[in-house]
């Protein structure tokens, strides 16, 4: 059986492929996240309510930190390989195809200058931190106002607020200057 050669073209459309398809497994994943995230938030505060016990409102502000640290990196790894796309396979792909001005891969670049990226990018800010960060917070409020509040279980709610403070401050740093390679890619 005579060997196929395999040429450059070959290699890099398949590492397009490849990318491509772990970019959109991990859309997928980080989207689910958000829902993961509400479907705990309402069983908590559920529980709590049935419960009468604000305590177990305790349980809300490690889980969206998971959730929210989870959500983020897997964001920036979305993004990551848009960028990878265009700054290195699209390129090299171009130059392997002698294509006419490096136009290869067209939508990983022409979607980004939608008029309206920036707005849908504080919008996305916004949601993010109202999901992993605000809810996680108001449920720390609600405990600490809610009488029957423990010394111990005081200071692991302030440990709690720290850490749902410093995941805000990752999805802003992350998201500001609402840049190309922002939230949502």
């Amino acid at each position: 059986m005579p060997e196929r050669d395999v040429t450059m073209g070959q290699l890099l459309l398949t590492e397009y492929q490849t990318v491509k398809d772990e970019q959109k497994t991990r859309i997928g994943f980080r989207d689910n996240l958000l829902y993961v995230t509400l479907t705990v938030v309402a069983a908590v505060i559920a529980a709590a309510a049935q419960a009468e016990q604000t305590a177990m409102l305790l349980a809300l502000p490690p889980v969206c930190v998971v959730l929210g640290w989870t959500y983020l990196v897997n964001d920036q790894k979305i993004s990551a390989i848009g960028a990878y796309v265009r700054g290195e396979l699209g390129p090299r792909l171009a130059a392997t195809a002698q294509a006419q001005g490096g136009d290869v891969f067209r939508w990983e670049t022409a979607h980004r200058t939608d008029t309206r990226r920036v707005s849908r990018k504080v919008v996305q800010c916004v949601v993010d931190l109202l999901a992993f960060c605000v809810v996680p917070l108001s449920a720390l409020v609600v405990y600490w106002v809610g009488g029957g509040v423990s010394a111990g279980l005081t200071v692991v709610s302030v440990l709690e607020a720290v850490a749902v403070a410093g995941l805000g401050v990752c999805i802003v740093q992350y998201a500001v200057p609402f840049r190309t390679g922002g939230a949502n890619g």
